[in-house]
């Protein structure tokens, strides 16, 4: 059961590492293959390496804000259970989505279990990912961020975070996977 007053584990030291506002400075390009990377996947119990998908599918990149199992961004939250209800609609399109999250594997487990999560939820609670991305931080977490990337691994799109367009929607995340 999702709360909000429960704090407990919010005060660790990936909270303190990610304090302070760091704005998105992603520089890759369209037209450029994402940085390759490994992390291990806690919906389906395993490791999973972004290269194995090239050649094969499309992927989506979604990084997201989880501070701790019981607290989500308010702006993440929706963002994550929208794309949950959809994931089928991206697998019939031959898509792979990848939520890429801070929290540790226990907590992300217990994400997992309350959310009903279908899709693969990665671990990098070390924020390395997050910071290759350069998607930025503030207040505690990395800050959320999409990357679509075509299935030859090179970027077709993406959206990083700011206050006036959060997270970017199903439906756009869809429209530009499939130019």
């Amino acid at each position: 059961m999702l709360t909000s007053t429960d704090f407990r584990g919010l005060l660790n030291q990936r909270f303190f590492q990610n304090f302070l506002p760091v704005p998105a400075n992603n520089v890759l390009k369209e037209g450029q293959i994402t940085p390759d990377f490994e992390l291990p996947d806690i919906t389906n119990d395993k490791l999973m390496r972004l290269s194995n998908y090239r050649g094969d599918r499309a992927v989506i990149l979604a990084f997201t804000r989880i501070f701790t199992e019981k607290q989500y961004c308010p702006f993440c939250f929706p963002h994550i259970k929208s794309l949950n209800e959809n994931y089928d609609s991206f697998l019939e399109r031959g898509i792979e989505l990848l939520m890429i999250t801070s929290t540790d594997e226990a907590q992300s487990q217990i994400v997992v279990k309350d959310l009903g999560l279908k899709m693969p939820l990665l671990s990098d609670p070390s924020c390395r990912v997050f910071r290759l991305y350069q998607v930025g931080q503030a207040l505690g977490a990395p800050l959320p961020a999409q990357f679509v990337l075509n299935q030859q691994g090179i970027l077709i799109f993406k959206h990083l975070f700011s206050f006036l367009d959060h997270n970017a929607s199903v439906e756009r995340l869809l429209a530009m996977s499939e130019r």
